[in-house]
Order: C-alpha cells, then structure tokens, then sequence
C-alpha cells in the first residue's frame, strides 16, 4: 500500500529549515528544549507566543521529514523526474523510460514473493509516480574520508594479478567473448567489518575497457558499509564508473546516473532477513542486461521486478558491451600490520558448504541476441586463499555455482 506519511513534496533539510525559520524565533528558546536562556536588554519576552511558535515549527518539521525505519534510515518518496539522476545536462526535462524487452529464456513473474527491506516491513511503499530514495545526512558525509571521495569507492584493479588500496577478492569470472548482461543468485549474509574505514559486499560486475584508466563498470549487490552508511546491516546498492574509480560514478542514487523506476524498493537500504550459519538461507536474484533498443543497462530483482536503468551515455566502452563479468566478494583491508579480521560473505570458507558458507549461484550472462545462456568457462580466483577463498561447481540445480568467503584474520592469514 502507499505510505500514509509521504506528502510529495521538496524535502527541505532540517539544517537548512532552522536558518529559515531562526531569523523569526527569539533566541530566548532552544528549538530543542524550550527553556529560557539570557537575552539582551532590548528584547521582550513573550513565552507564549514562542511556545505556539516552537510547536508550529516541530509540527511543520514532522510533515518535512519523514518517520525512520527500523534501521534507522528516513526514506523520502521522490517525483521520479526529480531524482538526482535528472540533474544530469543530457536528462533535464526528460522522464523516466519505459521497459524494454528482457533476455530471451528469462520468465519472470513480475512480483517480489516477500518484503526483502526493513524500511518497508508494514508494507509501506510509495506512490506511484515516486521512488523511494534514503535521506543523506550530513553524519553520513562527516563519515567519509574526504567530502570528495564521498559515495565513491576507492580505486581497485580489476585485473586478478594485481591488488590495489588494500581491496581482496574471491570471485568467479568469464572473459574473452562479448557480453550484454548477467544474472545470478546471492544469498545474503550480516559479515562482521572490522573498523568503519572497511567494507565488505557480494557483487556481479559487468566489465569493459583497457583496465587503465579507462574502466567501465556496472555493479550490484550487497555491502556492509559503515562509513556510508552509519551500522553493519547488509544493504542493496548499486555503483558505476567510467574511468576506474577516478572521477565519474557513485553508490546508488548519491549522484546524477542510475536512474531509478521502481517505487518499492529503496536502492542503499537494509536487507531483511538475512542467512543464518547451519539455519536458513535467504538470497536475491539480480540481472543486469542491456536493452537492445536503447543501449541503457537495466537491472532487475527478485522475479522480474525492474529497478531501473543506467543511461548508456554515461559510458564509453559499456556504449557497446562488455568483455568481462565477474561475481563474488570483496574486502578491504586497512592493516598495515598484519590482516583484518573484516569477513567475507559468512565469514567461513568455502569448503564448509551449504548453509555456512556463502555462495552465488545460476550463474548466467546475456548474448548478443539477448539471449540468457548458461556460462561455459567460468573461471574462480581468490588473491588471499588463507584468508578469503572460493570453490567452484556445476550442477542440474543450481547450473554454475561457487561458494566463497572467510574470516579473514586466522592462524593461516595472520
């Protein structure tokens, strides 16, 4: 159902409304508090004017911003054309597209079997003609290591004989053909992160370029992240570059690129429930493909729900296809003495197996006919098998799998 708190409106911050309104209200009253403090000579009381003014204020704030979720998060409900991506020269004006055919042997039922997110647990959604965008606050931009650097990752080689800013991988890989897409299954664990300049997510990459510094990349997944985003819940996100992690690209919506549809799902919130070690496991489906008609990169979850699209004009070498895709996990590992103990997927290694350690499954890319095939040369690579590593397979259920992951810092990665 539609969420009874989201009056559509321009979310005006609480910092920038407290200068609006400051000028107006005697400095005899803390906005927080009420009480009285020492005013200049000049200045006459009137408490109850003030009081019926504060509480004016407090109610028109609670129609600004709106309630948080369980996790924490404030979800505003956004006109879909003023989302950030629509700041964008090449998109002012313009309207979200309409979708595009899927990949040929994809049949989705177009439903989300359950509510995978904890912001909307009491079936709470947003209207039609919004997206649901979680509120940046100025602590998640004081987290960050440098106000530019903020939503961005650090530069990583994608290239699986070199390593870069402390980042460690286990990942499955295809190269050496043409791809337009990929799909697979990721079951999602709460992995314990270190210190909050580490991070730890399970990602499909679709890759193109020289791996200089021409990289492109569409990415999605989940990561915990607690410099982005303030706690350890495992949360949805999204991320793209065009020149390897330098200038261009962000997290989710924290920039003008991915340009969102779906009114349902919040890209950078917490993901509920999660798998359990020897109990139940719970995993999301993703596809990333690109449309044949007009070149964007569309991503899908669950069972044919379309969250929406990366322009094709964001890129350069992804304007045509890509030429590698990977899957897995990554790290990144601060210490310079010795090795975190941040953990990948479950925190135990791939030879644990089902229920303990994570795992990707129905690996698949998309042809050049957009079609969705099963992979035949699935590669699998970890850069710190003691401390991270992965095993791959195939089988009639589950087609290509993988499980991977680790603790990190133990008697064999100390």
């Amino acid at each position: 159902m539609s969420c009874s708190w989201c009056k559509i409106s321009p979310v005006i911050p609480i910092f920038v409304f407290y200068l609006l309104v400051s000028s107006s209200v005697s400095p005899a009253y803390s906005l927080e508090t009420g009480n009285q403090h020492a005013t200049s000579t000049n200045q006459t009381l009137r408490p109850e004017e003030e009081l019926h003014k504060l509480k004016m204020i407090r109610a028109h704030l609670n129609k600004l911003n709106k309630p948080a979720s369980p996790d924490g998060d404030i979800i505003d409900c956004v006109e879909s054309h003023l989302q950030p991506a629509f700041d964008h020269p090449k998109l002012k004006g313009k309207r979200p597209l309409d979708p595009p055919a899927r990949p040929s042997g994809h049949n989705p039922t177009g439903m989300v079997t359950e509510d995978f997110q904890l912001w909307s647990m009491s079936g709470e959604s947003c209207p039609e003609g919004t997206v649901p965008i979680r509120r940046t606050t100025q602590e998640d931009m004081l987290r960050a290591s440098s106000f530019r650097r903020f939503g961005r990752k650090l530069r990583r080689h994608v290239r699986r004989d070199t390593n870069s800013n402390g980042h460690e991988h286990a990942v499955g890989y295809v190269t050496g053909d043409q791809y337009y897409g990929a799909k697979a299954s990721i079951n999602v664990w709460a992995p314990k992160v270190d210190n909050q300049y580490e991070f730890s997510l399970s990602q499909m990459w679709v890759i193109s370029g020289s791996f200089g510094d021409d990289l492109n990349t569409i990415e999605a997944g989940w990561q915990v992240s607690p410099e982005l985003y303030g706690d350890n819940y495992p949360r949805f996100f999204t991320y793209w570059t065009s020149d390897a992690y330098q200038a261009t690209g962000c997290y989710n919506l924290l920039c003008s690129g991915f340009v969102q549809t779906n009114n349902r799902i919040a890209i950078g919130a917490a993901i509920s429930p999660t798998s359990s070690y020897s109990g139940g496991q719970f995993d999301i489906s993703l596809l990333v493909w690109k449309d044949p008609k007009h070149g964007n990169w569309w991503l899908e979850f669950g069972s044919g729900v379309l969250v929406g699209y990366w322009p094709s004009f964001l890129f350069t070498h992804l304007r045509d296809h890509a030429s590698m895709v990977q899957f897995g996990g990554e790290i990144v590992n601060s210490r310079t003495n010795g090795h975190t103990s941040t953990q990948m997927g479950s925190g135990h290694f791939a030879g644990e197996g089902f229920g303990k350690a994570s795992y990707f499954r129905n690996l698949q890319v998309v042809d050049w006919d957009n079609n969705l095939i099963p992979l035949s040369n699935l590669r699998v690579l970890a850069d710190h098998p003691n401390c991270y590593d992965i095993q791959g397979g195939i089988n009639r259920v589950w087609g290509n799998y993988f499980y991977y992951g680790g603790p990190g810092r133990n008697v064999r990665c100390p």
